[in-house]
């Protein structure tokens, strides 16, 4: 599985089980998490976007349509699409996540 890959299947599993800072411990201390076109974050920090996703918890889980290492396309279980391009860090948590949607 690649770590795209992974990253959405933590990410789904976070969204039905509401255990976000077990998410977010996928993310490096000083990651960063921004949307592209949405009026929210950047979240600067694993703590910030811990709260982020606390305070405002998606509902919707998300499919890949094609998966990359650092960028991939999804699909919302709503039908929305999107874009995620994601940085690492040598050991593998996120660094830097930017969101998009379509």
């Amino acid at each position: 599985m690649s770590r795209v890959a992974d990253h959405v299947d933590a990410f789904n599993r976070a969204v039905t089980t509401g255990d976000w800072d077990a998410f977010a411990e996928r993310f490096a201390e000083n990651a960063v998490m921004s949307f592209v076109h949405v009026p929210v974050g950047p979240f600067e920090g694993r703590t910030a976007i811990a709260a982020a996703y606390r305070e405002n918890p998606p509902s919707e889980t998300m499919t890949l349509l094609d998966d990359g290492d650092e960028l991939a396309r999804f699909r919302w279980s709503g039908g929305g699409t999107g874009s995620m391009e994601l940085r690492w860090t040598p050991g593998g948590a996120v660094q830097a996540l930017t969101v998009s949607f379509d």
